[in-house]
């Protein structure tokens, strides 16, 4: 046999094995296989990722997921469309860029909303900043590349007159991004997750900091993209000086492809559902998951099988 014919048998039976490790056979799901992109160390997603792989270990009884450390939204996108990941978080306005370039690979489907994600622009006590604008020139952290950070970053900055040209910009995931501040490196730092956030928590412990209001740029942001609301979140979210700030608010989505069957999606809804008190006590934010806002996944489509686990639950 040629070359040539060996590597095309080699990757069908590469293909056959991945698409049969989402597949069920009848109630048996002990050999499915999944990978969860689950976003950067002690962030939220990567503290639901590991209670839902616990969870999912025992309903419905798959093999126990991997939780794979990413950089972010962007990032678990890409894993999920070329097939490294299986499961994946991800914010909306990631998915809808995603959506809107259609590009190759899986086709990506919803099995849930989630929590919401709330952007915070935490800047040192002593820096003199009151609004977005005022961080012209000071170093700041956009993000992580490969992030939805960074993208949510980008467009507040766009609203505010400003291009990541106008900061000493740097791209730090949160964790990074409050080590910097420690050591007196960093003046502020984007970030976009649930409150609250174990690295911003730990943080505001050790370091004088406060978050900035974006109440004056986010008409404009919303105006452009509509995907975004907005929300007050309370200074004692992190025992901060000061009083309550507006700001930026994401939903966030629990994404799989079109290679999972409807049986091992709507198996997973029904064992994260059931899994509750056990998310909840990963990360509070998932005292938010309810079954009624599950299905207001736009623009992501929802799976077939999500679309079976809704209808038998009477949503």
């Amino acid at each position: 046999m040629s070359g040539t014919l060996l590597r095309v048998h080699a990757l069908g039976a590469a293909l056959a094995v991945a698409a049969l490790s989402l597949t069920a056979c009848g109630d048996d799901f002990d050999h499915v296989k999944l990978t969860v992109a689950a976003g950067v160390r002690g962030g939220v997603y990567h503290q639901l990722s590991t209670a839902l792989a616990e969870a999912w270990a025992a309903d419905p009884g798959v093999e126990r997921p991997q939780v794979a450390e990413t950089r972010g939204s962007v990032d678990n996108l890409t894993r999920l469309r070329t097939g490294q990941a299986q499961v994946g978080f991800s914010a909306a306005d990631a998915a809808d860029d995603e959506l809107a370039r259609s590009g190759p690979g899986h086709r990506l489907y919803a099995l849930a909303r989630m929590h919401d994600d709330y952007l915070q622009l935490i800047v040192r006590d002593d820096v003199q900043a009151t609004k977005l604008a005022d961080l012209r020139g000071k170093r700041v952290s956009i993000g992580a590349v490969d992030s939805g950070v960074i993208l949510i970053a980008q467009r507040l900055l766009e609203s505010a007159g400003l291009s990541t040209g106008d900061l000493q910009a740097r791209h730090l995931d949160p964790n990074d991004s409050a080590e910097a501040m420690r050591r007196g490196e960093l003046d502020a730092f984007f970030w976009s997750g649930g409150v609250p956030t174990h690295a911003v928590t730990e943080l505001a412990e050790t370091v004088p900091v406060r978050m900035l209001d974006l109440g004056d740029v986010l008409p404009d942001l919303r105006d452009r993209y509509p995907i975004y609301g907005s929300a007050t979140l309370p200074a004692s979210a992190y025992q901060l000086p000061g009083g309550p700030i507006t700001t930026l608010v994401v939903r966030n989505f629990l994404l799989v492809t079109d290679q999972m069957s409807a049986e091992v999606a709507e198996a997973l809804l029904r064992g994260l559902f059931r899994a509750q008190p056990a998310l909840v006590a990963a990360n509070p934010v998932a005292r938010s998951i309810e079954v009624r806002s599950a299905i207001e996944t736009t623009p992501v489509e929802l799976h077939p099988g999500a679309v079976r686990y809704y209808r038998d639950v009477k949503v």
